[in-house]
């Protein structure tokens, strides 16, 4: 059984925490995750190679 304190202590941020976890918005993902996208590499090149993406394609040269 929570109570309305609890909640409101548990969605606030760590008080001496200094460190933020970027996590991909599509899976969930720690590591290697572009911050400009806010997605996992894996995804990030998923969604490039389906052009989903406006202006980005796979590099050949």
């Amino acid at each position: 059984m929570t109570t309305k304190a609890q909640m409101a202590k548990s969605n606030r941020p760590p008080k001496f925490s200094s460190r933020i976890v970027r996590r991909c918005q599509l899976t969930g993902r720690a590591r290697g995750v572009y911050r400009k996208f806010r997605i996992s590499r894996i995804m990030l090149r998923k969604l490039a190679l389906e052009g989903k993406i406006p202006g980005m394609r796979k590099a050949s040269w």
